[in-house]
Order: C-alpha cells, then structure tokens, then sequence
C-alpha cells in the first residue's frame, strides 16, 4: 500500500467522561483515572475526553472532588496527549444561559487549567447561543471543535446540515464534530452526509455517536470509509449500550486498511485490563444497570432518546398512568412539532417528554404547562429550526412578547456579584466558577473542603502534641 492511498482514522477516547456519563452515571473517581493514564498517553489518541459535559456537577455533588483540581492532575499525567471537553455553549455546563463575562472566564481558565480541545454545542442548533464561547476559545489559542446536534425530522435535510457546517467554519472552528447523541445516525444515511460535507468544508469532521439503537460501529466504518476524519470510542469495559463503540474493536476493523490507526493492541488490552474490575464492581454495587448495555431498537423507531424513555416511563408509573405510553411516544412528535423541531438533547428531550405527558394525562393539550415549555415557547433557549406553532404560543405565552434576540444579549454581567456572593469561601480563582455554575451544590463542596483541612489540622496538631508533649 502506497503511503500516499494511507489515511489513518483519528481517534477521541471518551472512557473519562462521556462513557462512564453514559453508563454509571458520571461516577467514576480521579483516584480511579490517575493509575492508568501513564499507559493512555502512549497510545497515540487524537485526544481523550476527561472533563465538561456532566463530569463537573458529578465531582462537586456526588464525589466531593474539585473538578478543576481533577483537570490539573490529569493535565499534568498526560504529556503527549491533548485533553477535550464538551461545553454546552452559552449554557457552559450549568443548565440556564450565563453572561458572556462568566462564559468567557470559564473558557479561559479551562484552557489555562490543560485543557487544549473544547466541543461546543447548542441544544437547538442556534449558533448565536455559540458566538461568545467561540470567540473566547480561540482568543485563548485553544482548538475549536463545534458540534451540530445530530437528528431527524422534515427541516434536518443534508442541505441543512451542510449549510450549518459552513458557517461554523466561517465562524472560527477549527472542526466539526456530527454529535449524535441519540444513536439515530444510520450506516449509508453517514457514508451520505460525510461526503456532503467534506466536499462543503475544509475543517476535519469528528463523528461522535453512542450504540443504543445497535448500529454505532457500522456507522464509523461507512463514515470513516466517505473521508470522517476522528471517531469517538471508549475501552471496552466501558463501551457498547448508551456508550460509544470500543476503541479496540474500531482499532481491528480498520487494521491492515488505508484507515489503520497504528495502535497496539497489547497496550490496549492491558488499559482495557486496568478499568475490567471498575466496570465489574459497579455491576455489583447496582451503579451500572444491564439494561443500559443492550439496544434499544425503538430510539430508531420513535426518534427518541433512550434516557427519554425511561424517563417517560417513571413520569407516568408516578401519575398511575402506564396504560398511556404509547398515546405519550404518539404526541411526542406533535408538541416537538409544536416547539419548532428541536434536537431531543439535554434540555430539549426532557422539556418536550415532559410536555407530551401532561398534554395525555390531561386530557386536552397544553392545558398545563411547565415552566421550562413556557421558557422555550418565549425564545428563552433560543431559536429553533422551525417557527414554533403560533396558536400553542399564543395559548401558553399570551400577549407577552417572545425574545427574538441571542437570548444572552439580556444578560447583565453577573461575575463581579457572583465574585461578592460567594468570597468568604474563595480560595482559588475557579472556585468563582464553580459557584456560579452550581451556587447550592459549590456551596455544600466548600464546607465539605473546609471540614476536611479542619481535620488535617486538628490530627497534625495532635501528632506534634505527641512528639512534644507541653
């Protein structure tokens, strides 16, 4: 094979963040990271993803670690190999839009705190809710990959795609990631779509997908095979179900091709060994459900998310109501419908599952409505792909007049009063940060930190008593 018909597929390891998010509900430990990342950063990763998306709130709220304090020990393991995170736009990785001044300093201190790739990507596919965290990224020097959301419906054609994709690379990007985070992408629909935009742009493209309605790795392989430049995969132990596809397994596949990453399998195979025992224990412990690990064909079926489902399956045991389910996964196209076609992603899959639910429970549509369906129908999350139904606004929103602006221009700088709320437990820069993304849960953090130097103190006071008694 000549060198020049070679073109190695690049590869984004997602075991540190999305695939342990995925499947054990963000629980995975810095302690449990650091022993193997001596090994991961020989393997020649395009990039591992180890921070953003939920791995921040999980650290503050379950695992009482500072996040910014898990960054800098993985940063400094990890010397040959660049560092990712996902960023939810103006939304950082908090859940309601920021100012543009606490958007900015998060950007900035987490490219200074090692962080050299930053995925950005908007619920609704409105890249004004990412003008601000682009601009920001790239005035630090750092890679700019901004993702589309990936779904299906009468408006996302692959001229809508390849037109999104070209003004992301007007906007800066320095590449585009497909982020499917619904598994709906298809094998030839991605042989399709990656030509599309390979033609139309001239920034790499990352295909990112998860395996819950079965066909993941089938879609790497017709994608890498029509030019997709980086796939997303996690270690096998960690892979499969809602996860991405195995890394070792992609590696095989395109061994011996124009595509062959170089990896070494035996290197592979003692990382996969390290995180076997992890993923075993949260087995026992309950932490990891079976049931995650299988296909769920009806994501393809009914075009919804699989965590979705489930949600809409508790939603309706609390109301007595399980006989409704299929009426729900009827109406969940009509009020998505209703609110201008969004991607079913986090906020939008809940806000619209939620909304199908009390349209059947009560007999008659948007009789109630919750207060986040009111936010969407008010322009609050931005701009959908289609108009929203203008006589279902009317209904939920009256006469108050919806935003037609980037929601954030309305926005006040918040950091200085934020800096004010929260300096008593200030001790490095990033805790501002953390305040502001999670006041109530940062807040829990600080004292739980305090408590503990307390301790340290008290215990080296009472050794020092010991060696020299007054």
């Amino acid at each position: 094979m000549s060198d020049q018909a070679k073109r190695p597929v690049k590869i984004t390891e997602t075991i540190l963040r999305d695939a342990h998010q995925s499947l054990v509900a963000t629980r995975m430990t810095t302690e449990q990271m650091l022993p193997i990342i001596d090994k991961m950063d020989k393997v020649g990763y395009h990039a591992v993803e180890c921070w953003g998306g939920a791995t921040f709130d999980a650290c503050l709220r379950f695992l009482k670690e500072d996040p910014w304090e898990r960054l800098r020990k993985l940063r400094a393991g990890f010397k040959n190999t660049k560092l990712q995170m996902l960023f939810r736009g103006q939304n950082i990785l908090g859940y309601r839009h920021y100012a543009d001044d606490v958007v900015e300093y998060f950007v900035q201190k987490s490219i200074s705190n090692g962080i050299d790739i930053i995925r950005i990507f908007d619920a609704f596919n409105d890249l004004r809710n990412l003008e601000c965290a682009v601009k920001a990224a790239n005035k630090e020097k750092g890679h700019v990959q901004v993702a589309i959301s990936y779904t299906l419906g009468d408006a996302y054609t692959t001229e809508y795609y390849v037109d999104m994709a070209k003004k992301i690379e007007e906007m800066g990007a320095n590449s585009i990631c497909v982020k499917d985070m619904a598994g709906l992408l298809v094998p030839y629909e991605a042989t399709n779509l990656i030509t599309a935009l390979k033609s139309a742009v001239s920034i790499p493209i990352d295909l990112h997908t998860h395996y819950t309605s079965g066909v993941a790795a089938m879609t790497y392989m017709k994608a890498v095979e029509a030019g997709c430049d980086i796939i997303d995969t996690a270690m096998s132990p960690f892979a499969m179900g809602t996860s991405q596809p195995a890394t070792e397994v992609m590696v095989e596949t395109f061994k011996g091709t124009p595509y062959d990453t170089g990896f070494d399998q035996q290197l592979l195979a003692e990382i996969a060994d390290y995180f076997r025992p992890l993923r075993d224990k949260a087995l026992e412990t309950g932490l990891l459900n079976p049931k995650v690990m299988g296909v769920d064909i009806k994501t393809l079926l009914y075009q919804v998310p699989g965590g979705m489902l489930s949600n809409l399956v508790s939603q309706l045991k609390e109301q007595k109501a399980e006989d409704k389910y299929y009426e729900v996964l009827k109406e969940i196209p009509k009020v998505r419908k209703d609110f201008g076609e969004p991607p079913l992603v986090t906020p939008s899959s809940q806000i619209v599952g939620t909304q199908a639910v009390l349209n059947v429970i009560a007999g008659e549509r948007y009789k109630m409505v919750t207060k986040e369906a009111k936010a969407v129908l008010s322009g609050e999350y931005g701009r959908t792909v289609k108009p929203f139904n203008s006589e279902v606004q009317k209904k939920v929103i009256g006469d108050a007049t919806p935003i037609t602006c980037r929601p954030a221009d309305l926005l006040k700088p918040e950091l200085k009063t934020i800096e004010k709320e929260m300096e008593q437990w200030k001790e490095q820069d990033e805790d501002v940060l953390s305040y502001a993304l999670f006041p109530q849960v940062a807040t829990e953090f600080f004292k739980y930190r305090q408590a503990q130097k307390t301790k340290v103190d008290l215990s080296a006071a009472d050794t020092l008593n010991q060696a020299y008694p007054v």
